[in-house]
């Protein structure tokens, strides 16, 4: 899809079924009939997708959240499920070639697919010439509740891998409120879903687009303004949301989801009952 100069691709990883507990596994299409959207927290699993974005333009690559990377370790069980990087491949892409990889925030469902385990047995950046943002509040709230969970579904911190990347120097922290990689590119500090989480924001030639993260991770979550189930901090993550939709609805932006079933992508309207609702591009 264009959005001004940029070229953005909504990749996949499938659709996955995810415990309570943080454990994760994969389903099948045909297994959905059967399982409840992404909405309905009654039960001990969620169903959802996984949609890692790829960004193009101005000679950048970008990759914003990687998804779990599944099949990338050296002797995965997993070599025929998509990934990051099978993804990239249908676009001629290298993972030498991402120049900024974007982390909203760093629970395992978004950032595991950052590296993986070479045939060397050793921890590897899967995009070796990047930096990989983040905000600073999101690493600091994760160093301090490693290995802790508060209940909350999705709030898994596992960095082991991670601090390697944090060693060589490879993370770029960022400590603002509002940041801008590359020009058409801002990463807005939401927190709400965590103390860290950012969304992003890309504006160019009169065009702009959404990526919100775990903020509203589906179209079924557009008129949930609070989810105490997964939010660190609802009020914060109300807030927010009502905020970004309504910049959202006036810019006419499409909106790319990162946890939807069905509906991945799209614009906004207003219904009747004043709801927004999403509509196909």
């Amino acid at each position: 899809m264009q959005v001004g100069s940029f070229i953005v691709e909504q990749l996949s990883e499938g659709f996955f079924e995810i415990f309570k507990d943080g454990t994760i596994q994969k389903i099948g299409p045909a297994a959905l009939e059967n399982q409840h959207i992404e909405s309905d927290f009654q039960r001990n699993t969620i169903a959802v997708g996984i949609d890692p974005l790829f960004i193009s333009g101005y000679e950048m690559n970008i990759i914003v959240d990687p998804g779990l990377g599944w099949g990338l370790d050296y002797k995965s069980r997993f070599k025929d499920t998509s990934n990051v990087k099978t993804n990239l491949d249908i676009f001629d892409v290298r993972p030498e070639d991402i120049d900024f990889v974007i982390l909203t925030h760093l629970h395992f469902d978004h950032t595991a697919g950052c590296t993986f385990v070479s045939d060397e047995i050793k921890t590897t950046p899967t995009f070796p010439n990047a930096r990989y943002l983040v905000h600073k509040k999101e690493w600091e709230h994760a160093i301090a509740h490693i290995d802790q969970s508060s209940g909350l579904y999705g709030d898994g911190y596992r960095l082991d891998e991670l601090y390697k990347l944090a060693a060589e120097g490879r993370f770029r922290f960022i400590d603002r409120e509002n940041f801008f990689p590359v020009r058409g590119l801002e990463l807005i500090h939401t927190g709400g879903h965590s103390p860290g989480h950012m969304v992003l924001r890309i504006h160019d030639h009169g065009n702009t687009a959404w990526y919100t993260g775990d903020l509203i991770p589906s179209e079924n979550h557009l008129n949930q303004t609070a989810l105490p189930i997964t939010d660190t901090d609802p009020l914060q993550a109300k807030k927010m949301k009502t905020e970004i939709l309504k910049r959202a609805y006036n810019e006419k932006a499409v909106i790319f989801f990162y946890h939807s079933l069905f509906k991945k992508a799209g614009k906004l309207s207003l219904n009747k009952e004043e709801n927004f609702v999403l509509y196909d591009l």
